[in-house]
């Protein structure tokens, strides 16, 4: 019994070095700390019925590639999609790639470990029409929202950044009180911790200057930029809500989501004959590949236009 719990103490110990690994050192994003974290709670306790106890470090070091297919095999039986098994996957090899460099823990069987195959979501962008439309009916929609016309203001200007800018909905509310007023360009802070310049379009810039004058809070630098009505930081759920409102209220379908206006941004950016590498670092992609999934949107958009508007289609 003492063993068992001494082996637990030890994995508990490294399993808390490794929290503070992606937290400190990789910057990894809060989601990618839970989902990960989560993830290794999940194969601990898959390891104490699979092999008959707590595990311990050398445990670890023995596991075979069998041992983490039963593991995975156990999840898709669970329901798990496919793509999720691969984030399950990531997080395993990215704790045994920790293991190896921080205690000496060599296990090879992970490292030629492969996820299964998914079929590439592509994003799912609004049509700027429908753009346009969000943005416009977030600053009218008094009556349906029961909102203040500070509010309201609030919440057009936020749309305006997300579709104007293309940040995501954690970088818009990430802003302070004391970037305001807006410059034509600011800097931002993404996934990664990883600094990028943006332009900002002048609706964006004239929105937000209509929301400071309106808004009844934020007096000093430090403060939220976008306020919820209690006087406390905008949540991205209450963003996701307004546009689940707007939505609605527009028969937008349930893929219009903040992260669509952002997806929108890029697509027809690109549609209007944008640069794939300045797109990309518009964005804030760490890779070209991310950047690339719009081109097949754009190819799709013109076959459908094609179909539909050629007499020989």
């Amino acid at each position: 019994m003492a063993k068992s719990s001494s082996a637990e103490k030890a994995l508990r110990h490294w399993c808390t070095l490794f929290a503070q690994h992606l937290k400190a050192e990789k910057r990894a994003s809060i989601y990618t700390q839970r989902n990960y974290l989560s993830a290794l709670e999940r194969f601990e306790t898959f390891l104490i019925d699979h092999l008959g106890g707590p595990p311990s470090i050398d445990d670890l070091a023995k596991l075979e590639t069998r041992d983490f297919r039963a593991y995975l095999a156990q999840r898709r039986n669970e329901g798990l999609a496919p793509p999720s098994l691969k984030l399950e996957l990531s997080a395993l090899k990215t704790f045994f790639s920790f293991l190896r460099k921080r205690a000496n823990i060599e296990n090879d069987a992970i490292a030629t470990m492969r996820g299964p195959r998914a079929k590439e979501r592509l994003p799912r962008p609004i049509s700027q029409k429908d753009a346009d439309a969000v943005i416009d009916a977030a600053g009218k929609l008094k009556t349906t929202t029961q909102k203040e016309n500070w509010e309201l203001c609030r919440d057009a200007a936020l749309m305006t950044l997300l579709y104007g800018v293309g940040l995501r909905i954690s970088e818009a509310l990430s802003l302070r009180w004391g970037d305001a007023p807006i410059a034509e360009a600011i800097s931002i802070k993404g996934k990664g911790a990883k600094t990028r310049i943006v332009p900002v379009v002048s609706a964006a810039r004239e929105g937000i200057d209509a929301y400071i004058a309106a808004c009844p809070y934020g007096t000093d630098a430090d403060d939220p930029l976008f306020f919820s009505k209690r006087g406390k930081p905008l949540s991205a759920r209450q963003a996701q809500l307004t546009m689940a409102k707007l939505r609605a209220a527009l028969g937008l379908p349930d893929t219009a989501t903040p992260h669509a206006m952002r997806h929108s941004f890029a697509t027809h950016l690109l549609s209007a004959g944008g640069d794939l590498r300045t797109i990309q670092e518009l964005l804030g992609h760490s890779s070209l590949a991310a950047t690339q999934r719009y081109t097949k949107i754009d190819s799709e958009n013109m076959l459908r236009i094609f179909d539909k508007a050629h007499p020989r289609a």
